[in-house]
C-alpha cells in the first residue's frame, strides 16, 4: 500500500539525544475513543507523558478500523495511525471484576485521566471523577462530551459533523445560493481535543502550586459554537444572521481565489496596505492604490463585483510562477490553492519537516504528520507508531503495576485480559518505558 512513496517523504530526524520532555514523568491513562480524545491525550504523549490506552481486548477502539487499512496492520487504519502515535495500548476487559481492579489501580498511578463515554458509563464502572478522586486524591479527570455531563442535553451522543450543523458553523460555510457545508476535516473534534489538552496543562500547572486536582469537562458543542469565530458577536452587535460568501470574504476587500494562467491562489487583503501594495507593486496600477474610494475598506466593499472581475482579467494573463514571486516581494498574504496531496509534497511542508518517514516494526515504514509545536528546550518526542490492540498491556502489568507472570496468566484465564498475548514487536518506545518504570 505503501509501496514507491519513500521519496516523497525525508525520514525523520531524531531530537538531540538526553533533551528533557516537557511531559516526563506524568501518566495518562486514556479511556477515549474516535478523535477528540485521542488527538488531545496523543499531543501529551508526544510532549513526553507516558499515555496507557486503555481499549477493549479485540476490537479495541473502533476508530482503529476506518479506512484505509494496511493489509498486514489489522486495527490500524490510516486514521487511527494519525491520532495514536507514541502511546501504550494495554487491553482490558473491564467488565470483569478482575479487569475493572487493574483499571482502578492504573488510575491510582496517574496523574491524569481523560475519557469521552457517553454520559454515566464511567459512572457505572464506578470510575467517575468523585470515585477516581477517592482512590487518587492529585487526579486531574478530563470528561468529553457532546453536550456536557449534567442538565437536559446530557444523554445526547455527537459527532463532529453534528456539531458543526447545531452550532451554526456549518451555515456559514459554502456558497449563498445553496445549502452550507460542513469541513470534510473535523476541525470540531481536533480543536476540542486542543481545548482538552490546553485545560489539562492548565490543570498541571495549577496543581504544581496548590497540590490539589480537579475534574475539567469540555464539550463538542461548546467548543463547536466557540468556532464560529468573531461571527458571534458581530450577530450580537447587529442582530444579522452571517451569511455564506464562499471564498470571499464579508469584512475585506478583495479577499478570496483567483485564476492565474495556470493554477487557482488565494489573496488575503486584510487591510488597506496591503490592498495598496497589490495595486501599485503586483498589477502596477498606482492609479488604483490612490483612488480615494478604493483606497478604503469600506469603499473597496462597495465595489467588490468590479475588483473581482478586473483582478480576474488581469491574473489570468500570466501564470503562477510569475504573480507569486511578485505578490511575495510585495508582502502580499497569498497561496497556491492546494489538493491534500499536493500539499503534503509541497515545498512548504518539506521546510518545515511536516510529513516524514518513521520506523514500523511490522511493515518498515509509515508516514507521520507533526504536531505544529516546536520546543527549543523540551522537543517533542521521537514519534512511534500508534500501538496494536493490547501491544503493551503485559508490560504495563509487569512494569507499572508489578504483575508477576503468574498473575498475568491467572488474570488471562478469568477473562480480564485477552486470552492470549498479542504477536509482533514492541516499539522501541515502549521498550524504554518498561525499562524506565
Amino acid at each position: 500500500m505503501l509501496d514507491n512513496l519513500e521519496a516523497d517523504f525525508p525520514p525523520y530526524t531524531p531530537r538531540p539525544a538526553n533533551a528533557p520532555k516537557a511531559l516526563e514523568g506524568v501518566r495518562v491513562v486514556d479511556f477515549t475513543h474516535f478523535i477528540a480524545g485521542p488527538f488531545a491525550t496523543m499531543v501529551m504523549a508526544d510532549m513526553g507523558a507516558d499515555v496507557i490506552k486503555v481499549e477493549t481486548p479485540g476490537r479495541g477502539d473502533e476508530f482503529r478500523h476506518y479506512p484505509p487499512v494496511h493489509p498486514e496492520l489489522p486495527a490500524q487504519g490510516a486514521p487511527y495511525l494519525w491520532s495514536n502515535r507514541n502511546k501504550r495500548s494495554a487491553a482490558i476487559n473491564m467488565k470483569s471484576p478482575e479487569g475493572l481492579a487493574i483499571v482502578r489501580e492504573l488510575v491510582a498511578t496517574a496523574d491524569v485521566v481523560v475519557e469521552n463515554f457517553s454520559t454515566g458509563v464511567m459512572e457505572r464502572f464506578g470510575l467517575d471523577y468523585e470515585s477516581c478522586r477517592k482512590l487518587n486524591p492529585k487526579l486531574i479527570y478530563c470528561s468529553v462530551s457532546a453536550y456536557g455531563r449534567e442538565g437536559e442535553f446530557a444523554d445526547r451522543l455527537g459527532f463532529d459533523p453534528i456539531a458543526q450543523a447545531e452550532s451554526g458553523f456549518i451555515s456559514m460555510n459554502g456558497y449563498g445560493d445553496r445549502q452550507g457545508v460542513r469541513t470534510l476535516s473535523p476541525v470540531v473534534d481536533i480543536s476540542t481535543a486542543m481545548m482538552a489538552c490546553n485545560a489539562i496543562l492548565g490543570a498541571l500547572l495549577a496543581r504544581h502550586r496548590t497540590g490539589e486536582g480537579q475534574s475539567i469537562e469540555i464539550a463538542l458543542f461548546d467548543d463547536a459554537v466557540l468556532m464560529t469565530g468573531y461571527a458571534a458577536l458581530q450577530h450580537i452587535f447587529t442582530g444579522a444572521v452571517p451569511q455564506r460568501h464562499g471564498n470571499t470574504s464579508p469584512d475585506t476587500c478583495p479577499s478570496g481565489v483567483f485564476q492565474s494562467a495556470d493554477k487557482p491562489f488565494y489573496i488575503n487583503c486584510g487591510n488597506d496596505k496591503i490592498f495598496h501594495r497589490l495595486m501599485a507593486q503586483v498589477i502596477e496600477r498606482p492609479d488604483l492604490a490612490n483612488d480615494p474610494v478604493l483606497a478604503d475598506r469600506n469603499g473597496r466593499m462597495g465595489k467588490r463585483k468590479e475588483i473581482f472581475e478586473m483582478l480576474d482579467e488581469i491574473f489570468a494573463k500570466q501564470p503562477w510562477s510569475y504573480w507569486q514571486p511578485r505578490m511575495r516581494a510585495a508582502s502580499i498574504p497569498c497561496g497556491e490553492v492546494r489538493n491534500v496531496g499536493d500539499a503534503l509534497r509541497s515545498p512548504e511542508a518539506r521546510a518545515r519537516k511536516l510529513v516524514t518517514r518513521i520506523e514500523h516494526p511490522t511493515i518498515g515504514w509509515v508516514p507521520n504528520v507533526a504536531l505544529p509545536i516546536r520546543y527549543s528546550g523540551t522537543p517533542v518526542v521521537d514519534p512511534q507508531p500508534a500501538p496494536s490492540v493490547g501491544q503493551h498491556t503485559e508490560e504495563v502489568l509487569r512494569g507499572t503495576l508489578g504483575y508477576s507472570d503468574e498473575r498475568i496468566a491467572a488474570l488471562r484465564a478469568a477473562g480480564a485480559l485477552s486470552a492470549a498475548a498479542p504477536s509482533g514487536a514492541r516499539a522501541p518506545a515502549a521498550k524504554k518505558a518498561e525499562a524506565e518504570a
